[in-house]
């Protein structure tokens, strides 16, 4: 079974390993139901999707309608005025078939206009908190993608009080001495604030090479089955703080519970600069135009 941890203040003891639900957006309804099947089997207790996964949101509904109570339901809103992240909500606790979400989080919060108006009157962290107050969510949270994420998100606790952040986090991306000095001084704000630290991309390789022969089921190109994932999920999980969103290649699910189960490892700083270079690792994410995906 997944190791379970307090999430944040929220009382919940989420399951260290969260699924990820991205997958379910561009999958039919009864590949999403044996998917759930295994993640509810493995204990995962903490889903996250979001309202532009595609049809994820309305795939996770006849699973709800069953196991609603045993699990922490999070969503996304990209709507930065408070009417448009309202009307977001909405629509998605209709597709969820669900009369709340315990958190919804304002996605991909990172570019400066966003977050003025996000944050601003009439933006969307006034009709979330008002949102709250009305029993639509009980939480909120706030995500980013890019070597950016950590600082904005300093920004973003300074500005509100958010119950969780999400963020990329791996090896190759703390090799980046100052995505991994502002995400160390992230963890210690957040430490200090009993905000959840949920991490992405763990299990990230490269993006796409043009002529990469694979499937291609995330927008990235993900490390295969074996040993290298496996230290890569446990690199992340080393650090009691962090919870693991799994990837959008629900191919890797069943790889990813494994690597996380009782017999995780906790690689070496060798073992992992050996993986980048055998498996010629490029980071995500540059600080400059490919940090906006």
């Amino acid at each position: 079974m997944i190791e379970t941890a307090p999430f944040g203040r929220t009382g919940h003891q989420s399951s260290r390993l969260i699924f990820g639900a991205a997958g379910l957006g561009g999958m039919n309804q009864a590949r999403a139901d044996q998917l759930l099947e295994t993640v509810r089997t493995a204990g995962i207790n903490h889903i996250d999707t979001a309202a532009g996964y595609g049809e994820s949101e309305s795939r996770l509904r006849p699973f709800l309608a069953h196991y609603r109570s045993e699990f922490f339901l999070a969503t996304k809103t990209a709507e930065r005025s408070g009417s448009g992240a309202r009307r977001s909500l909405e629509a998605s606790l209709i597709r969820l078939g669900v009369d709340s979400v315990d958190l919804i989080q304002l996605h991909q919060l990172i570019e400066p206009d966003d977050w003025e108006q996000a944050h601003g009157p009439d933006g969307a962290v006034e009709a979330m908190v008002a949102a709250r107050k009305e029993g639509l969510v009980r939480f909120i949270g706030v995500t980013g993608h890019g070597t950016r994420s950590a600082r904005q998100h300093l920004s973003s606790l300074d500005r509100f009080d958010f119950d969780s952040v999400l963020l990329p986090y791996n090896y190759l991306m703390t090799r980046d001495d100052d995505y991994r000095v502002a995400f160390d001084e992230l963890a210690d704000r957040c430490a200090e604030r009993g905000v959840a630290m949920q991490t992405i991309k763990s299990v990230a390789r490269r993006r796409w090479l043009d002529d990469a022969p694979e499937r291609k089921f995330a927008w990235y190109q993900p490390l295969a089955t074996g040993p290298a994932l496996d230290r890569a999920v446990g690199y992340v999980l080393s650090r009691p703080q962090l919870f693991l969103n799994t990837s959008s290649d629900a191919t890797l699910l069943a790889s990813i519970i494994a690597a996380a189960g009782a017999n995780r490892i906790t690689p070496t700083d060798d073992e992992l600069a050996s993986d980048v270079e055998a498996l010629d690792m490029v980071p995500l994410f540059d600080g400059g135009v490919l940090d906006t995906i």
